[in-house]
């Protein structure tokens, strides 16, 4: 009777793992680039870009991939910064604000400058009406030029393979 009892016991707790092989378990889901320790793996690649399809329908796969690598290098650089914030868009968001838009400054020689060369724009509109405008399309152009630089100096010193095959 204890024997069986015991044969019953070691039955009940080998059952489950012998039914287990990692020759059976699902690995449909495969990195498809590191950026130092990080993985992305095939399904956040395919979720990001059929997002980005429907925003963007002439987006390539691998447009989508090295902007996924730059956030993951951006949140890196963020956390090195101890940046913190509710979410991941919000922490890039902080980070880029604080490290890159504050150091820009678009001068009034700049706005007046671009005002002039480009009146056409503006269909007969005053300067003083469109000042701020302008302003603010001068300092995204710096952002992003600033961004770009940012994110080449990053990505020299990250650690990134890609192994997606479009």
């Amino acid at each position: 009777m204890q024997r069986t009892f015991l044969h019953i016991m070691v039955s009940a707790l080998l059952l489950p793992l012998l039914s287990f092989s990692p020759a059976a378990a699902d690995f449909s889901d495969r990195v498809v680039a590191y950026v130092d320790n990080q993985a992305i793996t095939l399904s956040e690649f395919k979720a990001q870009y059929a997002a980005t399809l429907r925003l963007t329908p002439d987006v390539t796969g691998e447009d989508v991939l090295n902007t996924m690598i730059n956030r993951v290098i951006l949140l890196k650089e963020a956390k090195r910064y101890r940046i913190e914030a509710p979410t991941r868009d919000e922490v890039i968001s902080e980070y880029i604000n604080l490290k890159l838009r504050a150091f820009i400054r678009v001068s009034d020689q700049e706005i007046e400058g671009f005002y002039r060369e480009n009146m056409g724009r503006f269909q007969g509109r005053e300067y003083d009406d469109v000042r701020v405008e302008i302003e603010n399309y001068l300092s995204e152009k710096a952002l992003n030029a600033k961004l770009k630089d940012a994110l080449r100096d990053l990505r020299k010193n990250a650690d990134i393979k890609i192994q997606l095959k479009e």
